[in-house]
């Protein structure tokens, strides 16, 4: 496919995802020597399956993981104090993203799929600075594109570089109908072992019943981030008077002007999110909801700040 010109806010190209990387240090999303990330829980905390090395013991903190706590220093000193690991190199990241027709909209600051897009650029640059292993999925409403994880710059190229022309291709397959998303979190359960991450940006909307069970499963054996994304239009309709839709033959009409109506839809929306931050709540992962209004970097650092704050 002809590799187009980057249309700002609403098409993203290679040059503009590989760009992305200088932006990486303006938000701490994995644990330097000098700085403790506030998502050092998705490194240092459950441990499963990766090999650590122990590197000494320090006075408890504030978001440590207390089945860390050195209990036998914290006798002797009447202090608590957690225990330091040196982790396993090259972990596994796996950056599950979501272009679809759905995302090719936007009323804000830009599409969601070119949200969606830099947010998976800025993660992999992020993970491939951590010398960690990178790879994904990018998953539509035709076709899934997979790059196994490898701890190498051509790696996370060769993702941007899918993802791109994937974003380039929207808004697609109107009459696309099967469970994309349900699809990819099968597809990662199938490859990801044990103690790799899993990075999950999607529609907001694309929560049900078997994504859902899928996404319980696959944390289960892997750490997850969640970042949902929604536009301001998906939270609730404009008193703008009567409205008309059309897509593949099929019309609605909707009387903005009604109250009920528009009560009814930014109820739904409400259930959208109270669904997420339950889902987040119960698998104990973090949830990074990002909207079309504000730019990708500002969100990711005040919900980062907001994290720090609450610990």
């Amino acid at each position: 496919m002809q590799t187009l010109a980057a249309q700002p806010g609403i098409r993203v190209n290679l040059a503009e995802l590989i760009e992305m990387r200088h932006r990486v240090r303006e938000v701490q999303l994995f644990s330097t020597a000098a700085r403790r990330s506030p998502l050092i829980g998705l490194h240092h905390s459950k441990l499963r399956g990766r090999g650590v090395d122990f590197d000494q013991v320090r006075v408890y903190q504030a978001g440590d993981d207390v089945r860390t706590i050195d209990w036998r220093v914290t006798a002797r000193t009447q202090e608590p104090h957690t225990k330091m690991f040196h982790e396993e190199r090259e972990r596994p990241i796996y950056i599950m993203v979501e272009q679809s027709q759905r995302l090719f909209f936007s009323t804000g600051l830009m599409f969601k799929s070119v949200l969606a897009a830099q947010a998976a650029s800025l993660i992999g640059w992020a993970a491939l600075g951590h010398n960690d292993r990178v790879g994904g999925l990018v998953f539509g409403d035709n076709e899934h594109h997979e790059i196994k994880p490898r701890r190498s710059k051509q790696s996370l190229l060769q993702l941007l570089s899918r993802l791109a022309r994937a974003n380039q291709a929207l808004p697609g397959d109107p009459n696309a109908g099967r469970d994309s998303f349900g699809l990819a979190l099968r597809r990662a359960r199938e490859i990801l072992r044990p103690g790799s991450l899993a990075v999950i940006i999607c529609d907001e909307r694309t929560l049900n019943d078997s994504s859902e069970q899928q996404l319980a499963l696959l944390a289960r054996h892997c750490d997850v981030l969640l970042l949902p994304l929604s536009d301001p239009l998906d939270h609730a309709l404009p008193a703008a008077g009567l409205l008309r839709f059309a897509e593949s033959g099929a019309k609605l009409e909707l009387d903005t002007h009604n109250a009920d109506l528009r009560r009814a839809y930014h109820e739904q929306a409400q259930a959208r999110q109270a669904r997420w931050e339950r889902l987040a709540l119960k698998l104990r992962v973090p949830l990074l909801a990002l909207d079309t209004q504000r730019e990708m970097v500002d969100q990711l650092r005040d919900h980062l700040n907001g994290s720090r704050a609450s610990k």
